[in-house]
């Protein structure tokens, strides 16, 4: 199989390429199958209604095997105006931002060994597909999504690029969200991780704070472990609303502030668990 690191023939400069779903082997498939199998049982009761909901719609649990992303376009594009294109990899930041601005999620293609499993420096398509594609059927969050990639193409061009890139970080890849029956999941980096599952709703460990616009931009994060602290919204309509306003000012304001260290704890901080780590 094709390795992230190879670039397809054909890719064009916004670094997507026309993928042939026949190149998947039938142990590419079994992976899949295995991750799905792994998953499957862990998100009742712990990821968000929305998720679920989704995921069902989509077909992703229920397929085998890797899902078609033809399949899956014609349901996102009819829902949301989403469409998944293929990239071979992690891609330059300022393409990635420009693909969410026009409401195409960049999904890589290859797929994790079986001796990687539990661990990947780099997204595969485990990851994008399972992890981040199915809130893009939701409405709410379609809408976000697209608003941070606008936003986003601003801030690089206000060297801002670090504080949204946190904003992405404890929403769309470590988000968790309160519910009427408590809290559950929906961030990518966490549903397509059977540890983080868990640990991010069970272990007493890490910080679990509300949602706070300012105090995430500031806020540092491991990238090669668990959380030490999640930001907990209420809703997805409260996520979209709050991200809403220009941040110009936000960044003029941050910019004159300092960081906050992983896993701190400020006054003012709104706490729903605090962590015994």
């Amino acid at each position: 199989m094709i390795r992230a690191d190879v670039h397809p023939p054909g890719m064009r400069p916004d670094y997507t390429f026309d993928f042939d779903y026949s190149q998947y082997t039938d142990d590419d498939h079994a992976v899949w199958n295995i991750l799905c199998d792994r998953m499957k049982p862990l998100l009742k009761g712990r990821a968000c209604d929305e998720y679920l909901q989704a995921i069902d719609e989509l077909g992703i649990l229920t397929e085998g095997g890797i899902p078609s992303f033809d399949r899956i376009n014609e349901i996102l594009e009819k829902k949301t105006r989403w469409k998944l294109v293929t990239v071979p990899g992690l891609i330059p930041g300022e393409i990635f931002l420009e693909h969410l601005s026009k409401r195409q999620f960049p999904v890589t293609w290859w797929i994790r060994r079986r001796d990687e499993l539990d661990y990947l420096q780099e997204p595969d398509v485990f990851h994008d597909l399972f992890g981040h594609v199915p809130l893009l059927s939701n409405p709410v969050f379609a809408d976000y999504m697209q608003q941070f990639g606008e936003g986003a193409v601003k801030a690089q061009k206000l060297e801002a690029s670090h504080f949204i890139t946190r904003l992405y970080w404890f929403t769309v890849e470590f988000g968790l969200i309160n519910t009427p029956k408590g809290l559950r999941i929906y961030g990518a980096g966490i549903v397509s991780s059977a540890k983080e599952t868990i640990y991010s709703l069970e272990s007493s460990a890490p910080n679990r704070l509300g949602f706070d616009l300012m105090r995430m931009m500031r806020s540092n994060y491991y990238i090669d472990d668990v959380q030490k602290t999640y930001f907990v919204i209420d809703n997805f309509e409260q996520l979209f609303e709050e991200t809403r306003p220009d941040f110009t000012d936000y960044y003029s304001k941050l910019k004159a502030l300092p960081e906050i260290p992983v896993g701190e704890i400020l006054p003012g901080d709104t706490i729903i668990t605090r962590g015994t780590d």
